[in-house]
């Protein structure tokens, strides 16, 4: 069972930027793929970015050229860089880690983000 504990959210300004870490643990981190989902009230949970344990990224529609996905595989660590945020980013946001074999979801308890003037 994969431990994932989340920091770096808070309140930001519009146009602003916020770097969220996931710390993981409990489990054996090059076997993880790791992402990055999102959910705003009333919303479903959405796709922010991933990262394959090959370091391939994929990234939401809503969220390219302003969030870049990175880990650190010495630190067991995936991270979040948040630029250029908008009122619309506003979200809980959770890690994921997915173990490749068997497809095995862990999550994060969530970490809030508020974009706002």
């Amino acid at each position: 069972q994969v431990q994932l504990v989340e920091s770096g959210g808070g309140l930001v300004q519009p146009g602003g930027s916020l770097r969220l870490s996931c710390v993981a643990s409990g489990g054996i981190w090059s076997m993880l793929d790791m992402g990055w989902y999102r959910q705003a009230p009333g919303k479903e949970r959405e796709l922010a970015a991933t990262i394959k344990r090959g370091g391939n990224t994929n990234y939401g529609d809503s969220v390219k050229g302003r969030f870049t996905i990175s880990k650190d595989n010495a630190k067991n660590t995936v991270y979040l860089q948040m630029n250029s945020l908008k009122p619309e980013d506003t979200a809980v946001y959770y890690c994921n880690a997915r173990n490749y074999r068997t497809d095995f979801d862990s999550w994060g308890q969530g970490t809030q983000v508020t974009v706002s003037s």
